[in-house]
């Protein structure tokens, strides 16, 4: 009888080792049945009937600390799954964030002098009474202010129509601005104004890049009205000089570039020492120069790089598969383990039978 029941638990256990050594070749190694097995081997049937009472407890111990283990590692990718899915859909926000919202990159380039620039006048009633290049900040005295003065300025006339309405007629004087920054050249422009009804007056001024630009244009009057279009409008007042610093600013973006001017303007005040009779013309006082030698340069940069969001989300991918493949093991060990209890439980069914 004890023979019997020793080769039966051999057969049992031997079945036991066949199958743990098909999962260790699949996901874990059963070491614990491989020493049981050798222990069986060499003990006395007295030594083998205290193994098999103890047997139970130490297959309830592995069972509980396999599945234990089972449940943390499941719990660990789980987690690293949550954490590769948050990286990669911070990655890719991120990466369009920087790509719709380019940061400006703002560089100064020192010049010793400028193209010289267009300064479009609309006098209106008003008549250019002189024009005059200084250096050096310097403007002389004025003699007989209101009175017509040799001039040396490089100017255009030209009239089209208003870019907002056609109805309207546009005349301008265009002149060609100052270009030796170095030697902080200037023009000094005189109007006058015979008496008028209205209240206020002022001359509306407009600057753009290139005096050459509407020299060599085909059609000056499409130039001047584009001009108008995309270009600001400033004023100057009467009975002041206006001192105009002008900066030039060019703006580099993803399909096209844009230059644009910013000044500072500074008024004073004329004395005007005319006699009474001649104080009925007005006059307007401007003075144009270039603020200082650098040109502003702004660049639109986009700083999100296509590489590195790659490559993390290379990463996160490799994350993600082999999470995915520890899952099918987990399933194919769970599986199996079901198996061989359901097995084990249907033997010794039979065997009480």
């Amino acid at each position: 009888m004890g023979r019997k029941e020793r080769s039966r638990s051999y057969e049992e256990f031997n079945d036991d080792d066949d199958e743990g050594n098909k999962q260790s070749a699949g996901f874990f190694d059963d070491a614990i049945d491989l020493d049981r097995e050798e222990t069986n081997d060499s003990v006395s049937p007295e030594e083998d009937e205290e193994v098999r009472e103890s047997s139970p407890p130490m297959r309830f111990s592995k069972g509980c600390l396999k599945n234990l283990f089972m449940v943390v590692l499941i719990f660990i990718y789980l987690l690293l799954t949550g954490v590769a899915f948050f990286l990669a859909y911070q990655t890719i926000s991120d990466f369009l964030e920087k790509l719709n919202h380019p940061v400006m990159s703002v560089t100064y380039k020192e010049v010793d002098s400028f193209s010289p620039p267009g300064i479009t006048l609309y006098p209106g009633r008003a008549e250019l009474l002189s024009c005059r290049h200084h250096f050096h900040d310097y403007i002389p005295p004025l003699v007989e202010p209101g009175t017509h003065q040799e001039g040396e300025c490089v100017t255009q006339d030209v009239t089209y129509d208003g870019p907002f309405s056609n109805q309207t007629l546009r005349k301008a004087v265009v002149v060609r601005g100052p270009s030796d920054v170095r030697n902080k050249e200037l023009i000094f422009m005189q109007f006058s104004l015979n008496e008028t009804e209205e209240d206020f007056s002022a001359i509306t001024y407009m600057l753009f890049s290139k005096f050459s630009d509407l020299t060599e244009s085909e059609n000056k009057s499409d130039f001047m009205r584009e001009c108008e279009r995309n270009y600001s409008m400033w004023t100057f007042s009467g009975g002041f000089r206006t001192w105009v610093k002008m900066s030039l600013v060019r703006t580099s973006g993803k399909s096209h570039e844009a230059v644009e001017f910013r000044q500072e303007s500074a008024v004073v005040k004329f004395n005007d020492k005319r006699p009474d009779s001649e104080k009925n013309n007005q006059l307007f006082f401007a003075v144009f120069e270039w603020r200082d030698a650098f040109m502003q340069d702004i660049r639109l940069i986009v700083t999100a790089n296509p590489w590195n969001s790659v490559a993390i989300l290379c990463g996160v991918f490799m994350a993600l598969f082999k999470a995915a493949n520890f899952a099918k093991l987990t399933i194919q060990w769970i599986i199996k383990m079901r198996k061989r209890h359901q097995r084990n439980k249907a033997r010794e069914m039979n065997q009480i039978q």
